[in-house]
């Protein structure tokens, strides 16, 4: 069995959605639901698994059909990809809890959508070939449409169909930029491509460096990267919060594709094409954080300010990907990290405050007081530091990192200001949210009944146990800060280390 654990975080999701499509459940809301959750924390403990195994021997290449790379299908199991890996089938999990509760009623097929998801999302991690890559982000897409219309309105629609428009654009961009790279290069597995596109000359440098920026702007594109993020905003905004909570690994599925792009394919050894995307990355990654924190400032509702935080998070993290250092990408991964649980965690609580004030809901105005305001408050103030990055949690952590790593780089001196000025007006805009809506009441004949109405939604222990989980992934990334860095600064020397990357997948893992 431990010779195919790398395949299994793609394939228990896959099971666990057919599984959950058939009849065998009928209309039983409650053995959904349990199953749901049983195939989630299974699949939870086999990437754990995997993480470990990884640890311990290595990085695990898994040839399907024992087609070795170049010319078969390999996913390569490296402690970058399980560590996503096992983050986003963690957020699965705390989603299919969550969402057990009662927010899985609201449409049809909940639980098999999200776990095909996570089938896409994994795959996307977990494979060698920039084809299939193609194929699984195709796959979590499909899954996220259907998603974003659960339990939705004509608003959510809106922003369905534009997300919809422009990821249909954006995978023919993803063909075309395949059909070049294959034609100049002869293949698609990125550790043959990484050793071929150094040997280039003539037009066919030309052809690959087209070919590459292409595929940055797919990236870009599902990543949310400036000027192609302005679906974003409303897109999770009027997403169920669960499902935005669930949504918050998806650009980074766009970021890690440019760390792996433009680290092993352009990255050092590409000769000619060595970085050639790094300038780029550099100013759009500048411009989406400054578009990010106008937004933060901007926004009325907190599931619309959580959506620009995620934004902001995409910017820094490109930024960090375009240095092209060890000690970047290592920030970057721990970040990256952190800036997930943080804001799946923001996206869970601005629905439970909703839930709490009646007609006023989320929106960032005097309303009527939170039924469970030392519950809520309290899980609010440690998501809010962390976002903000203050001491003693992660964020401070990841923000002191960062820093740090782009000391010495190129574009500092305007990174720099630009970064820490944004997180300024974070902390403005959080601390704004906070006090309004744990503080500032309605004195009005109608706020008794809306205390009354908030009192039925008090929070669900499903609910509570979803969101503990994520909240707590703040102190205990500081706890285990040692343990958790040292791991990053490993999978970023890994990731770096071209000689080693191309022997191991072309070799098998042997």
């Amino acid at each position: 069995m431990t010779q195919h654990l790398a395949f299994l975080p793609v394939l228990l999701p896959m099971l666990a959605g057919v599984i959950l499509l058939t009849s065998l459940f009928g209309k039983n809301i409650t053995s959904r639901r349990v199953t749901s959750v049983v195939l989630s924390t299974i699949t939870f403990l086999v990437s754990l698994a995997l993480l470990l195994k990884v640890q311990a021997d290595g990085t695990q290449v898994y040839a399907i059909g024992e087609w070795s790379a170049p010319f078969g299908i390999v996913l390569v199991a490296d402690p970058l990809s399980t560590l996503l890996v096992s983050l986003t089938a963690l957020l699965g999990l705390v989603c299919v809890l969550y969402a057990s509760a009662g927010d899985d009623e609201k449409g049809s097929f909940f639980h098999p959508l999200v776990h095909f998801l996570i089938l896409g999302v994994n795959g996307a991690f977990l494979t060698g070939d920039i084809f299939n890559l193609f194929v699984f982000f195709e796959v979590l897409l499909i899954a996220s449409y259907a998603l974003l219309m659960h339990g939705g309105d004509k608003r959510n629609t809106r922003a369905a169909l534009h997300y919809v428009i422009l990821n249909l654009v954006g995978s023919a961009i993803f063909l075309i930029a395949l059909g070049v790279l294959y034609g100049v290069l002869g293949t698609l597995n990125m550790a043959d491509m990484a050793q071929k596109v150094a040997l280039l000359q003539g037009d066919d440098v030309y052809l690959a460096k087209i070919g590459g920026l292409l595929l940055l702007v797919v990236f870009a594109l599902k990543g949310a990267l400036l000027p192609l993020h302005l679906w974003l905003p409303n897109t999770y905004a009027t997403a169920m919060p669960v499902v935005a909570a669930l949504f918050a690994i998806m650009t980074k599925v766009g970021v890690y594709s440019m760390m792996r792009v433009y680290t092993l394919i352009f990255g050092d050894e590409a000769g000619e094409l060595s970085h050639m995307a790094q300038t780029w990355m550099w100013w759009f990654a500048m411009a989406t954080i400054a578009m990010g924190g106008v937004g933060v400032l901007a926004s009325k509702d907190l599931r619309k300010l959580t959506a620009n935080l995620v934004i902001v998070s995409v910017g820094t993290l490109v930024a960090l990907v375009a240095v092209q250092t060890v000690e970047a990408s290592s920030a970057a991964i721990y970040y990256l990290a952190h800036s997930t649980l943080v804001t799946a965690a923001l996206f869970l609580l601005a629905d439970l405050i909703g839930r709490q004030r009646g007609e006023v809901a989320d929106r960032i105005t005097a309303g009527p007081p939170v039924a469970q305001p030392r519950l809520l408050g309290v899980c609010f103030l440690v998501a809010a530091i962390a976002v903000i990055g203050m001491p003693p949690l992660s964020g401070f952590i990841g923000k002191v990192w960062l820093l740090k790593a782009t000391l010495d780089a190129e574009y500092t001196f305007v990174f720099w200001p630009l970064y820490l000025l944004v997180s300024l007006a974070i902390l403005l805009s959080v601390a704004k949210a906070g006090s309004t809506v744990f503080w500032h009441h309605q004195d009005s004949l109608i706020e008794s009944n809306a205390t009354e109405s908030a009192e039925q939604s008090r929070v669900h222990p499903a609910q509570l146990a979803a969101l503990i989980i994520l909240i707590a992934g703040a102190p205990l990334m500081t706890i285990f800060a040692g343990p958790l860095s040292e791991y990053a600064i490993g999978a970023a020397s890994q990731l770096h280390d071209f000689n080693n990357n191309i022997n191991v997948i072309l070799s098998g893992g042997h």
